[in-house]
């Protein structure tokens, strides 16, 4: 098999276990065997519409197995899987399929409405809707194998992240990096071929499907797909499924823990909690330990996917932190010099490793400007115990985490800029009991004007993914700014960063 990559998985588990459970998605169930059989038709089929080697392929919809087959047959072809993020606007996913020149978009029912928009914007000329047109096109394709050589640093995956610029940038992720990060959470977390998980992290997000997904698959465990979170049917699933692995961001595990049958639900299956995104509150986790149940905690991001792992053994002593670098990662907290820091001492945290991507998509200065002699500058400030814990103290660029999902000001201040009553805004995060922050937009109006607050949200309906439109909207007469004009964000947040 010349095929080095994650096209080369259902091949590979499909001789060792064809008939265990790969996939559960609502009634349907696919074995291994049968995962490789439809991923190796879908990728006659993309070859007989004239993929090759290199062409991107998108993927638009909720989790479904027809999400993974078109990633096992992008990698099949040697081309370039590019998942779309369901939550974003028209505008944001026309965005990114011209900027990483998609041939093909398959995409679900529930987005046909965005898709429809679509063409003549971007060079998709392919578009495939998920349902019988899909699956009649896998019945009527080969299913002899495909031996196209694949190498391990070949580009597997461009998952788009939103840069300080306001752009979102694309993060080129190859099939070793993938395979590594899979090995460092086999190691890490201790993963069995009886798993069951239950996804319903978004598969287009990286924890779904780099901390959950891949590496269940890899070990030959099962995976339940659930197209969007409930935290009452999330009970329901754990019972019927035996599930045995949850991934989820903190303000997911808070839902699930507030439902009635919280008290009397039986979780005796479960034996890993998984959380990431923000720091697990100490409550949390007290309310899942009286349960038996302990969290797993991490650290990680798009472009160097997991970096820091704390066990369960440590989640109450190390309450806080984000754990130490995982198995074949290595992690340091920096001064700017890139000396390592004092425990103690604030500092930024990089990382390097075999699991750490080769650059962004088309931008060789942003990719010069994110490394520094091997290391990925991740931007976040961190300190480290006298154990080589590492605590996240701070964020270097501005970045708001909501609910799990990443927000950069400066995109949605672009947006803001374009509104005919703005001059000058700055967006700022501020606490959220329910997803731990939301943004906040301070504007100076422009001279004469008196915009509604309520107006100016509105004119953001469509134009960002709804999660990222801030929750309020300060009126200022004047931003802070240096001498030199640049805005003091630190200013922003101690005057308007308060809910009070």
């Amino acid at each position: 098999m010349r095929n080095e990559g994650l096209g080369s998985w259902p091949a590979r588990r499909a001789r060792k276990t064809p008939h265990r459970t790969a996939l559960v998605h609502g009634d349907t169930t696919l074995t291994y065997g049968e995962l490789h059989a439809r991923t190796t038709r879908l990728a006659h089929a993309l070859r007989a519409r004239g993929v090759r080697r290199g062409d991107r392929i998108a993927y638009l919809g909720p989790n479904h197995p027809s999400f993974l087959e078109t990633l096992f047959a992008a990698g099949m072809l040697g081309a370039i899987f590019v998942p779309q993020n369901t939550r974003l606007a028209g505008p944001e996913i026309a965005y990114q399929l011209a900027d990483s020149g998609a041939k093909v978009l398959v995409y679900g029912p529930s987005h046909a409405g965005l898709v429809a928009g679509l063409p003549g914007s971007t060079d998709v000329r392919v578009y495939l809707e998920v349902g019988p047109e899909y699956e009649e096109l896998l019945s009527g394709s080969p299913d002899e194998p495909i031996d196209e050589p694949v190498a391990a640093d070949d580009t597997c995956l461009i998952l788009y992240t939103s840069g300080t610029t306001g752009r979102p940038k694309g993060a080129m992720l190859s099939h070793a990096n993938v395979t590594w990060n899979s090995v460092n959470f086999l190691i890490d977390k201790d993963l069995l071929a009886d798993d069951r998980a239950l996804v319903s992290a978004p598969l287009f997000h990286i924890a779904g499907l780099t901390v959950l997904t891949l590496p269940v698959l890899l070990k030959g465990g099962a995976c339940v797909l659930v197209e969007a979170f409930d935290p009452a049917a999330t009970l329901d699933l754990v019972e019927q499924h035996r599930i045995t692995y949850m991934f989820g961001v903190p303000a997911m595990f808070e839902q699930v823990a507030r439902q009635p049958r919280w008290p009397d639900a039986d979780l005796s299956s479960l034996r890993m909690l998984s959380c990431g995104g923000a720091p697990v509150p100490t409550p949390l986790i007290e309310t899942y330990q009286a349960r038996g149940l302990t969290f797993l905690q991490g650290y990680g991001m798009t472009e160097a996917l997991g970096v820091l792992f704390l066990d369960g053994e440590n989640s109450v002593a190390k309450a806080g932190s984000a754990g130490v670098p995982m198995y074949f990662t290595d992690v340091r907290v920096v001064r700017p010099d890139l000396t390592q820091v004092e425990p103690g001492e604030t500092g930024e945290v990089v990382s390097r490793g075999p699991a750490v991507m080769s650059g962004y998509w088309g931008l060789p200065e942003e990719t010069a400007a994110a490394f520094a002699d091997g290391w990925f500058r991740t931007g976040d400030a961190a300190r480290v115990d006298e154990d080589g814990y590492v605590y996240i103290v701070d964020r270097i660029k501005d970045m708001i985490i909501s609910g799990g999902e990443n927000i950069y000001p400066a995109e949605i201040e672009d947006r803001l800029l374009a509104h005919p009553d703005i001059v000058e805004c700055a967006v700022i995060g501020v606490p959220d009991e329910k997803w731990g922050e939301v943004p906040r937009a301070v504007v100076v109006p422009r001279a004469g004007a008196t915009p509604d607050p309520d107006e100016i949200l509105a004119s953001l309906s469509g134009q960002l993914a709804k999660y990222k439109i801030p929750k309020s909207v300060v009126l200022a007469d004047e931003l802070p700014r240096t001498a030199s004009g640049k805005l003091l964000k630190s200013r922003v947040r101690k005057r308007y960063g308060t809910n009070s």
